[in-house]
Parts: C-alpha cells; sequence; structure tokens
C-alpha cells in the first residue's frame, strides 16, 4: 500500500471508503485495453506475454506496465463513482483505492485525480485480488473497518469483510449473491441504453459496404433467387466478420480513439461497453461468420478467410504504414467483390478487379484526407496511430484523384474490348456510364474538399441520395445495355 499522508489507522465512526479501479472508478479493464495496446504496438510481443502468464498474472500485469503505459486524463470515469468519492471526502472520511491493476497504472490513476489518502495495487510478486485484497484491506483497517466498492464476483471475498457493501453495475448473478450477503447492500444500475450502444459498437451502419458481394451477380446478370439467396448469405458472413473485427480495432485503438474529436463516444472509448464483453463477442462473431461461409462452398470461406486475416494484419500492423494502409484497404473492399463472386460460383474478371482496386483506393485515400483535414481544421497534432502528416493533405488530395480517374480509363478499355460483346447486346449503351462515373468521383472529390464527408466515403457513398440516383442510372444502363431488343 502506498499511503499519501501518514495517519492512525481511522475508528469505525470514520471508517475509509475503498474503491475498486477496473469496472468500478472506471468502466473499463487495463489488464485487457493495455494487452490491446501493447500487442499493437507490436503483434511479435505475444510470445513474452504468454512467457510471463505461465509465472502468474501478477508477472503478466507487469511485463505490459513496464513497456506500455496508458493515459490516465482520458480513463472513461464513472460520474456516479465519482461523486460518491467527493461525498465521501466532503464528510471527512479518508478514500482509498484498492486495484488488481499493476501499481504503475493504479498510482497514475491516482495521482491524476488526486482525490485518494493512498493505494492497493498489485505487484509484480503478487496479484490483489479477491482474497487478497480482502485479506489486505484486512490488515490495514481491520475486519469489517472499511466500506468498499466492487463490481464483480472477484469482489465478493472482500465484501464478506467490509463494514459496508456498495456495487458499481454488477452483473444480476453478482448483485443476487451480494443481496443474500448483505440485503441493505447499494447496488448502481446500467444506464438503459446498453443496447443501442451495442449496436453502434458493431457498426451495423458499416454492413452497408458489405454490398459489394452483390456487383459480380449483377455483372454477370444472375438474376435467379439461388444467386441472390447465395450473396445474401455472404452479406451477413462478411457483416459478422466485419463486426468481429470491429471490435477488436477499437480494443486496440482505445487510447487514440479517446483524444479523437468524435470517435471519443464511441462505445469502447466512453466507457459505455465494458471492454471485457467486447473481448467475448469479437471471436464469437468471427466464428460465426467462418461456420457460416461453409454452408455456400470452400472457395468463399477460403476468401472470407483471406479477408479476416487482412484485416486483422491492418488493425495491428499495416494501418500504420504510409500508402500500404490505403492499398490494404482497397484489397478489403475487392475481397468482398470476389467472395461475392465465389458465393455464386462466378469467375471475376481481371477488368473488374484492376477497376476495383483504382476505384477503392481513390476512395481509402479519400478516407486519409478526410481525417488529416479534420486535424489541420482542429489545430490537432499529426495522428498518433497513422504514419501521415498533416502536410501530406494536398498529395493524398492528388493521389485520390489520380487514382479515381485511373478507374475510369480501366472502364473505357473495357466497354472498348471484345470481353464486352459477350455479355451485353448492346455495348454502346455502357459508354453513357463514363459521365455518370466522372460527375461521381469529382464530386466525392469536391465534397471531401469543402469537409462535407465524413469519415468513410463508402458508408457515404451508399447513403448519399445523389450517389444512390446515379448508382441507379447506372443500373438502368446495364439493363439495357443487356436487354435483347
Amino acid at each position: 500500500m502506498k499511503i499519501a499522508t501518514e495517519a492512525a489507522v481511522p475508528t469505525p465512526a470514520c471508517a475509509p471508503l475503498v474503491v475498486d479501479l477496473d469496472g468500478t472508478l472506471i468502466t473499463s479493464d487495463l489488464l485487457v485495453e493495455s494487452a490491446f495496446a501493447h500487442l499493437g504496438q507490436n503483434p511479435l510481443r505475444a510470445g513474452g506475454l504468454l512467457a510471463a502468464l505461465f509465472r502468474g498474472k501478477a508477472a503478466l500485469k507487469a511485463r505490459i506496465a513496464a513497456e506500455t503505459g496508458i493515459d490516465a486524463a482520458h480513463l472513461p470515469y464513472d460520474p456516479a463513482v465519482i461523486e460518491l468519492i467527493e461525498k465521501a471526502r466532503a464528510t471527512g472520511r479518508p478514500v482509498y483505492l484498492a486495484s488488481a491493476s499493476n501499481a504503475r497504472y493504479v498510482g497514475a490513476v491516482a495521482d491524476h485525480l488526486g482525490l485518494f489518502q493512498g493505494w492497493f495495487a498489485s505487484t509484480a510478486s503478487e496479484n490483489l485480488s479477491s482474497a487478497a485484497k480482502a485479506e489486505r484491506l484486512v490488515q490495514a483497517f481491520g475486519e469489517g473497518g472499511f466500506d468498499y466498492v466492487g463490481n464483480d464476483s472477484a469482489d465478493m471475498k472482500v465484501w464478506a469483510k467490509a463494514r459496508r457493501r456498495i456495487a458499481v453495475h454488477p452483473s444480476r448473478a453478482v448483485e443476487r449473491k451480494l443481496l443474500g450477503l448483505d440485503p441493505a447492500a447499494v447496488v448502481l444500475r446500467r444506464d438503459a441504453s446498453h443496447l443501442r450502444n451495442w449496436v453502434k459498437l458493431l457498426r451495423v451502419h458499416q454492413w452497408a459496404k458489405n454490398a459489394l458481394v452483390f456487383v459480380p451477380m449483377v455483372t454477370a446478370q444472375r438474376w435467379d433467387l439461388v444467386s441472390f439467396g447465395h450473396a445474401l448469405a455472404a452479406f451477413v458472413a462478411f457483416s459478422l466478420a466485419a463486426s468481429g473485427i470491429y471490435l477488436i480495432n477499437d480494443l486496440v485503438d482505445l487510447d487514440a480513439d479517446r483524444k479523437h474529436l468524435s470517435k471519443k463516444r464511441r462505445p469502447l472509448a466512453s466507457g459505455a461497453i465494458p471492454v471485457l464483453d467486447a473481448m467475448i463477442v469479437a471471436p464469437i462473431l468471427v466464428t460465426l461468420a467462418v461456420l457460416g461461409s461453409l454452408a455456400l462452398n470452400p472457395w468463399f470461406t477460403a476468401v472470407l478467410l483471406g479477408y479476416i486475416s487482412l484485416t486483422t494484419a491492418y488493425t495491428f500492423v499495416l494501418k500504420r504504414k504510409m500508402m500500404i494502409d490505403v492499398v490494404a484497404l482497397a484489397m478489403l473492399y475487392t475481397l468482398r467483390v470476389i467472395g461475392g463472386g465465389a458465393a455464386i460460383a462466378v469467375p471475376i474478371s481481371e477488368w473488374l478487379l484492376a477497376f476495383s482496386m483504382f476505384i477503392f483506393v481513390a476512395l481509402a485515400l479519400v478516407k486519409r484526407y478526410t481525417e488529416l483535414a479534420g486535424r489541420l481544421d482542429a489545430d490537432l497534432p499529426d495522428p498518433p496511430n497513422r504514419n501521415y502528416r498533416k502536410i501530406d493533405l494536398d498529395i493524398v488530395a492528388a493521389l485520390a484523384a489520380a487514382s479515381g480517374f485511373n478507374a475510369l480509363t480501366v472502364f473505357t478499355l473495357y466497354i472498348s474490348s471484345n470481353a464486352v460483346l459477350n455479355l451485353y447486346p448492346h455495348p454502346q449503351a455502357l459508354w453513357l456510364i463514363c459521365p455518370i462515373l466522372m460527375y461521381w468521383i469529382g464530386r466525392i472529390l469536391m465534397l471531401a474538399h469543402r469537409r462535407m464527408l465524413n469519415d468513410d466515403p463508402i458508408v457515404f457513398a451508399l447513403t448519399d441520395r445523389n450517389s444512390l440516383a446515379a448508382f441507379g442510372f447506372i443500373g438502368l444502363i446495364l439493363i439495357v445495355a443487356a436487354k435483347s431488343f
């Protein structure tokens, strides 16, 4: 224990308030988020973490804390618990922080808040959790000589030794056990907007991007119900996999998200969803996606596994590599198109692959442009988790424009080739698509320059009225070109 000011052991009349950290004072878990941050900096550290885990949980926490710091100023503190602490201090009661997190992290939180008389924490040789924490607090204050604020089953042994018991957002099982131990225990329950936070966390609105799996069905003119059903199944599989990876990405980017103007409101960054819940749900979603893909065919499963592998590599490594990140993003979008072809057993032409890579590189660059422009306008520093600088804004815009109009060049070469004659009785009609694409690509670039584009141009394109109208006209032209009169 570290005591800020030496004092005699408090009498029962002024029994101290002892507050847990993870899941109580903060709506997060420092072990989980520091572990993801640790691996996010260098995935090769996984071997060292396994070796430390064999020596015990305390050694694992110490290994992570020694190499990965936390920003105590941006942690998601629970306002109800802060209010509880301030009320106790106002009556003259001493308040202590007691946590199973490593001493480096607990000390950083205590120093930042300045609300605690002292603190207890894990060291490299002791994991201060459950019975170990209860024993330490009894040694310091005596059995029944303190009030304890906790949140989960590990706190039951501590509550058993406390004078009064307060639970912060406990699970129903923990709440039942606590009220069985002490019917007078105080329970602070969670906000009722939990489901809405999960919808936001899973990025359900981003599922629109997976509509790319229907592109091969359209270009190959496969309008039967079986093909549509297979494409729909591919859409669901990609959506589940994408949501699972979004959770992992948010876990890795917690610190950066908390410092971002808009991303700090994400459910994990804000603490609206516990990080432990996200860590459990992520592999479940990815597993369901892979199992669902097996109902189609092995080729689609292979494409989906490739998508999962690449997006995982992007999360941990590639997104911090200049230009490699935008190429990886373009490949992820293109893999959706390839997956749609595999789902309905239609080969993807080289023309479609080339067009997809150019157009998606352009959109990925537009995404980077909007991020950099937002930081420039807000006078924020260069992004900490991207290898781009604000001074790169002009070249990023130029590269986006070049890639977008190269996609248009590929399209004109395609409709001038002999390959188009095998699919379309009236290929000349396809030339009408060119001015529409010119308009749409130019408009995206102009809106980004005017700061009128959100962070993801793909989602914008699938929800913007002008873009949808452009896509509708393109679809109508494709139908006319394919119809025999």
